[in-house]
């Protein structure tokens, strides 16, 4: 029972600290607080996982936490990508209404799409189907290699250390956000709460349970980075700092 019980908690329980995120940002209507660089950085870490689960097959609740997880992160993705179109769309109404008077024209902001290559509007497209067609892309991709060199233990071995360090890096881009605006407000406190926890259960799952060495020396690397994250908590709500002055994204008021 207790086994069945750890497998469903690895299964369904990283996708847990994405409820409260997700609440609050369709409340709210606002998703400046949440990077969505975590959902890139989740969607190449499971994707790889999977991948790296036909060269060495590991425990069936890792391979289906990762299905789950790539679900929930193009949800998130949906929902943020919506929501900053409509945040567009509603600042351009007010502009044009403040300024009508005037005979000034207000030019929306270009549409940025996938096909674009520019790598300076890479993961900030106006459509969540460009956001589907980067990660359709590099599955493909990655999959055609991974076909060709399965035969090879190292590059097995490799694509296993990435699958788990890329996720291990999963908070840096909300540690990075957090540190640019010098506050935590619009990122929930109670999804890194969950974050800890998770990633702390996970661990010691992957520890109890001999799961391939990358396993256990990432999910250590992940926990030191939830830390942090709620050092920062702490540190911009007892001691308010200045906002750091930096360009804002040229392809929304607010850059996601």
């Amino acid at each position: 029972l207790v086994s069945w019980g750890a497998a469903g908690a690895m299964v369904f329980g990283g996708v847990v600290p994405y409820i409260p995120q997700y609440r609050d940002i369709r409340r709210t209507q606002n998703a400046e607080g949440f990077s969505t660089y975590v959902c890139l950085v989740l969607l190449v870490a499971n994707i790889l996982r999977i991948l790296f689960w036909f060269g060495r097959r590991f425990e069936s609740p890792l391979l289906w936490q990762s299905i789950i997880m790539i679900i929930t992160m193009l949800l998130m993705l949906k929902l943020c990508t919506e929501v900053r179109v409509s945040n567009e769309l509603n600042i351009k109404r007010r502009s044009f209404a403040a300024t009508d008077s005037k005979d000034e024209e207000i030019k929306a902001p270009p549409k940025r799409s996938y096909l674009d290559f520019d790598l300076n509007y890479f993961w900030h497209w106006s459509k969540f189907t460009d956001y589907v067609q980067c990660v359709l892309t590099f599955t493909c991709v990655t999959g055609y290699i991974t076909y060709l060199w399965l035969d090879s233990s190292l590059f097995v071995e490799t694509l296993g250390f990435l699958a788990v360090f890329t996720e291990a890096m999963l908070g840096v881009p909300q540690l990075y956000r957090n540190y640019q605006n010098r506050s935590t407000e619009g990122m929930s406190v109670k999804m890194v709460l969950m974050w800890t926890s998770g990633d702390t259960f996970k661990t010691v799952y992957f520890i109890l349970n001999q799961a391939p060495f990358q396993f256990s020396v990432c999910g250590l690397l992940q926990v030191f980075v939830d830390i942090a994250i709620l050092l920062q908590v702490y540190l911009y709500s007892y001691y308010p700092q200045k906002p750091v002055s930096h360009t804002a994204h040229p392809a929304s008021t607010k850059a996601l």
